[in-house]
């Protein structure tokens, strides 16, 4: 029983932090990545999708994304939702072919990113902290019910301590990195 609580209790403390990096993936630095689109939704025939299932979003250049639609009527509806999003692009439609340049950054913005990752993180060892608290409640029960030892209990305690310092230290080592790709220029 302790065994399958350490593993289901690792296995959330994991999808946290999977959770955090597609946060962090979503902050964009001065360079420009295809996945940096991903969350921006356009009207297609009435529903909302992603854009990468209207278009294909490449790199042409370190600072520049290009978005190809499949479709003819589609690019004034991407452009329009590119520059509706809270990324702050400014797309230029050339035929079929829409460029997305990435201004480059200010110190300002770059403060004001590194705000968000930090608030990023600590949502990420919150959950991580909470997700302690319900395995150590479960062995608390677990011990009302005389299914395990005190000892036990005290151990897998310590066992599950050691996990959530693992998974924080590792979302300290995420924001680092991505901080150290915010302030340079």
């Amino acid at each position: 029983m302790i065994a399958e609580l350490k593993k289901a209790t690792e296995g959330k403390m994991q999808k946290s932090i999977e959770a955090l990096k597609a946060d962090l993936a979503k902050v964009r630095t001065g360079r420009a990545h295809t996945g940096l689109l991903d969350h921006v939704q356009v009207e297609y025939y009435g529903s909302m999708v992603p854009i990468n299932q209207v278009a294909n979003v490449t790199l042409v250049d370190a600072r520049t994304l290009g978005v190809q639609v499949w479709e003819k009527p589609m690019a004034a509806k991407v452009e329009k939702a590119i520059r509706e999003s809270d990324l702050g692009l400014n797309p230029s439609a050339q035929g079929e072919l829409i460029r997305v340049p990435m201004p480059p950054l200010t110190e300002e913005r770059r403060r004001d990113l590194t705000k968000v990752v930090k608030s990023e993180g600590e949502n990420a060892k919150v959950a991580i902290r909470n997700l302690r608290r319900d395995a150590n409640n479960t062995l608390k029960d677990a011990v009302k019910n005389k299914e395990i030892s005190e000892d036990d209990e005290r151990r897998a305690q310590d066992d599950i301590q050691k996990l959530t310092d693992k998974y924080v230290a590792e979302v300290d080592k995420l924001l680092a990195q991505k901080e150290s790709e915010l302030m340079a220029i």
